[in-house]
């Protein structure tokens, strides 16, 4: 179900909310007057994402969190009834990422990015549910990215979360229904390759500049999609046509789509310039609260590379149909 309440009238609460799609969120429900709860780790850029919030009309509360803490997130929820008296809608955003092949990426950034992405994750609805649930329902939104459908080399840790993140979607959502609890909505977003600073501050062990494989499409988009689950709450939505289109690829076609994409991002998720090997924002938070990454030159690529990931995918479909009916002669 939706909102209980308006979404003028809704309390929100946003993990990952000191840049990119978290920023961008919060800018997007500011604007239609929501009271904001904000979480990240980078306390400076959260105040500042906060004070824009309030120029743009909405009421924001700045809760600096770890997400890998669950006892921290367990405070996050509190403060936020604290402050604004309930949670409508709970948006769980933060992630971190680690680019490099999967036996050289070190051990514990391995681990890292599944505690922020995944269990990160899993603690914020853990803290969300008795709250959305002594208000009379709610909406949880968790950003699980195309590649919890997809996949692609050199991700192995972000692909591994973001996949463990839709099936605890899909899970929980099972959960509520069983117990009564339906009136609390689990969905889940799958953006495309969004222009945010996540790129520049992955760690990466790739000896390579990591940038995103076009199309590349802004952060407001994401937002948007976001703010309209909130109004109507779906299992899933799709963030980016190109998210929509590797989806159906993949499923009409998975081992020819693998080998599809691997070929894809080895050319195009890397870019000019050789980086020192870097731990990133992994372990270190540097958030500058800005909602881009600066990627807006492969934000031209959109229209080109859209146009060629249809034929591809209906490339894919002609095949797959040819081959169903290779199957059945063979049966006859």
């Amino acid at each position: 179900m939706p909102l209980v309440r308006p979404i003028s009238d809704s309390t929100v609460v946003i993990t990952g909310a000191s840049s990119g799609i978290g920023t961008a969120t919060a800018y997007a429900l500011a604007r239609r007057g929501c009271a904001l709860v904000l979480a990240a780790r980078t306390e400076p850029a959260l105040l500042a994402v906060a004070r824009r919030c309030d120029e743009l009309g909405g009421r924001s509360l700045v809760v600096p969190t770890d997400v890998t803490d669950p006892a921290a997130v367990e405070r996050l929820a509190a403060s936020a009834v604290a402050q604004f008296g309930r949670i409508d809608a709970w948006i769980n955003n933060a992630a971190v990422g680690v680019v490099g092949l999967f036996d050289e990426i070190p051990v514990a950034e391995f681990r890292r990015v599944l505690e922020v992405d995944l269990l990160g994750t899993a603690y914020g609805m853990r803290a969300a549910l008795p709250h959305l649930g002594a208000t009379g329902g709610g909406v949880v939104v968790n950003n699980a990215s195309v590649l919890a459908e997809v996949a692609m080399p050199y991700q192995s840790a972000y692909n591994a979360a973001k996949h463990g993140i839709r099936g605890l979607s899909d899970t929980v959502r099972q959960e509520l229904r069983l117990t009564g609890r339906g009136d609390i909505s689990i969905c889940t977003v799958l953006p495309a390759a969004i222009d945010t600073p996540f790129f520049r501050h992955a760690a990466n062990h790739s000896g390579q500049v990591f940038a995103p494989p076009p199309p590349v499409y802004p952060p407001t988009m994401v937002a948007e999609t976001i703010v309209r689950l909130l109004q109507r709450p779906r299992r899933e939505a799709y963030a980016g046509g190109a998210a929509r289109l590797l989806g159906l690829q993949w499923r009409l076609a998975p081992a020819l789509t693998e080998r599809a994409l691997a070929w894809y991002a080895q050319r195009t998720q890397f870019g000019p310039g050789a980086p020192a090997d870097s731990s990133g924002n992994v372990f270190r938070p540097d958030a500058d609260g800005v909602p881009e990454g600066g990627w807006h030159g492969r934000r031209r690529q959109v229209v080109r590379v859209t146009a060629a990931l249809g034929l591809a995918a209906a490339g894919t479909a002609v095949g797959t149909v040819a081959a169903m009916a290779r199957q059945r002669r063979q049966v006859r």
